[in-house]
This record gives C-alpha cells, structure tokens and sequence, in this order.
C-alpha cells in the first residue's frame, strides 16, 4: 500500500477533506496542489507514492497529467477522482495508465485501497 500521498484538486474544501480522511487513515499527505502545474512541480520535489488527482483542473486535464506521470519508470502511482459519474469521462478512464478512479463521493481509505490493490 503506499503510505506517501500527493493531494490534486482544484476546491481547498476538498483538498483538507481527503487529507483528514487519508490522515486519519494512516497515509501521510506529503503535499497539496490546486493545478496540473504545481502537481507535475510537487511530484518531482516531493516524490509521493501515490497522487489523487482530481480530473477536471483548471490549467489541463487531470487525465492527461496521469498519462505524463506515467511516462517516468518509477512514477507515483495515480488514483483519479472527480465529483462527476466515470461514465461522463468514457473510455478515456479505461485507456489511462492510472490504477482507477474513485468518486468523489465515495472516497474512503478503503476505496484507495481497493484501487491501488487491484494495479497490475
């Protein structure tokens, strides 16, 4: 499981929700971002283990952040999140390289667990 989180997320509110809740659930959040800029500068500063990346960011597509992450061997593992149901995103979920997705709603420590688990 890793421990070390990156939180991604344009909304302050949500971003100090899933820090509680990631917290309280034994991960440490290393760092926050409001945007794909300062997470792509965050990740190489801070080198998380796993970022929750929100889709929708105001600079670019939380999906095409993803797919940058990926692109480095030994890159953060990425868990994408959006108060939007999968399906308004098509098959572009699927054909990430992120481990999955997690409504925004339906955010757990659990539901974290249950997707970076399930990583091939």
């Amino acid at each position: 499981m890793p421990k070390t989180v990156l939180i991604v997320d344009d909304h302050a509110g949500f971003r100090g929700f899933a820090r509680r809740l990631l917290e309280a659930g034994g991960y440490t959040v290393v760092g926050e971002a409001p945007d794909a800029a300062s997470a792509i500068a965050a990740v190489q500063a801070l080198q998380p283990e796993l970022v929750l990346l929100d889709v929708l960011l105001p600079d670019t597509d939380g999906i095409a952040v993803a797919e940058l992450l990926a692109e480095n061997d030994g890159g953060p593992e990425v868990v994408l999140t959006s108060s939007r149901e999968a399906v308004e995103f098509g098959t572009r979920l699927e054909r990430s390289r992120a481990s999955g997705f997690i409504r925004k709603d339906d955010l757990t420590t659990a539901a974290i667990q249950e997707v970076t688990a399930a990583r091939p």
